[in-house]
């Protein structure tokens, strides 16, 4: 009599065991499957939009939007784990993936993505797809990516004799110092002192690993990084680059026009931000251009950015959630979703939509995004990123050395 009586207990028994349990039954009482998907900042407002038409195809699903903002999304996730309230799904930052793969947070995807129609590795940028494999296990699908690309004042460098972005260092170099003398420029480049971004990636680009030991300590110190950190921070000594950060900079879009720097190195938010900031008579006069590199082209990689969507080990509603981030992945969606976002699809059949693929200017991306590599997927990345600006902004200012930079770096 147990047993059976354990099989036919009435909903209100079962939704009893758990507050997480109850909300499920909840959504299912009348038939309809609630999922929760967490989402951060601009994201989570326009993902609604796309929601709504996966809502109209599974009309006995509900889809449960929680928009997050960036500063909280964290601490956020942290604590729905610890609390036992992880969403279904979220989007997740990629260098966040190692640290909720290391708490077990993330479902593994690799069996459902063999069997998808819509979700290829193939499709998709390989340095981007890395960001989601942990020791030969995909934890993310790429959702939108980010990257680092070179911004530029076509007519001050045309001014200057250049033009076109040479593509090695010492070129680039040599051009810069053609604007600083020729173009009226005051600067020939913005660096903001305050961002990991640029020195990691000249890092990267001269071969170096960042990390070593397993990602136990820094690889700083190494001839790689070495080399890139005195190309990086002479820039600043020959009074090329500009030695001011984000917060020292009233608003960089004015400053651009007004010429106090010819070059600027950052991401696609800025393909909109340019066209809304700058004025009309501007918008003939920048391009985009993909990094140099200390070899030439091939050398001229960039960091693999982004955010990706991960299922949560504790939805019990996974294959109904599994639709949902291949809804989001479909050519069709992500591509409504730049036209909404702003934000770069991770996918080749995307980018042959007509508002991408006629886009000159996010042309440079789609180069610069066949040449990304992965950051170092170890949970106490961004701790290292803040301490690789913090102490390049040392070495800038004379506080320190190149080399007492790199070996504080190191430990």
């Amino acid at each position: 009599m147990v047993g059976h009586g354990a099989a036919v207990r009435s909903p209100i028994a079962a939704c009893a065991l758990a507050a997480a349990t109850a909300l499920a039954c909840a959504s299912d009482a009348d038939g309809t499957t609630e999922l929760r998907l967490w989402a951060f900042g601009r994201e989570g407002e326009v993902v609604q939009e796309l929601v709504r038409d996966f809502e109209r195809e599974h009309p006995a699903v509900r889809v449960r939007v929680q928009q997050i903002p960036w500063m909280a999304a964290h601490e956020k996730l942290l604590t729905g784990f610890v609390g036992e309230t992880s969403p279904d799904v979220a989007q997740l930052g990629n260098t966040w993936i190692p640290e909720f793969v290391a708490l077990h947070a993330l479902e593994p995807l690799d069996a459902r993505i063999t069997s998808s129609s819509i979700i290829k590795q193939a499709d998709n940028f390989p340095g981007i797809w890395a960001t989601n494999v942990l020791d030969g296990v995909t934890y993310g699908v790429p959702w939108y990516v980010d990257t680092r690309v070179l911004f530029y004042r076509s007519d001050l460098l045309r001014k200057a004799g250049v033009l076109s972005i040479p593509d090695t260092w010492d070129g680039w170099r040599d051009a810069m110092r053609k604007v600083r003398r020729s173009s009226g420029a005051t600067y020939a480049i913005f660096l903001p002192v305050n961002e990991w971004a640029q020195p990691i990636i000249f890092g990267m680009q001269a071969g170096s690993t960042l990390l070593k030991e397993n990602g136990t300590r820094g690889a700083f110190s190494d001839s790689a990084y070495r080399k890139a950190f005195h190309f990086y921070v002479q820039l600043f000594r020959d009074s090329l680059a500009l030695t001011a950060g984000n917060q020292q900079m009233s608003n960089v879009y004015q400053e651009f026009t007004r010429g106090l720097f010819a070059m600027y190195i950052t991401g696609p938010w800025n393909l909109g931000e340019f066209v809304h900031r700058l004025p009309a008579e501007m918008q003939s006069s920048w391009e985009t251009a993909p990094l140099p590199g200390p070899g030439g082209d091939s050398s001229g990689v960039s960091m693999a950015g982004g955010s990706s969507l991960v299922l949560f080990r504790s939805s019990e509603h996974k294959e109904m959630a599994w639709r949902l981030i291949e809804f989001l992945s479909r050519p069709k969606s992500q591509a409504r979703f730049y036209a909404l976002s702003g934000d770069l699809p991770p996918t080749y059949s995307a980018w042959r939509d007509s508002s991408l693929a006629n886009n000159p200017r996010a042309r440079a991306f789609l180069t610069q995004l066949q040449r990304v590599r992965p950051l170092p997927a170890v949970p106490e990345w961004e701790q290292v990123a803040t301490k690789a600006y913090e102490y390049a902004e040392l070495a800038i200012r004379g506080s320190m050395t190149n080399d007492e930079a790199l070996r504080a770096l190191d430990v």
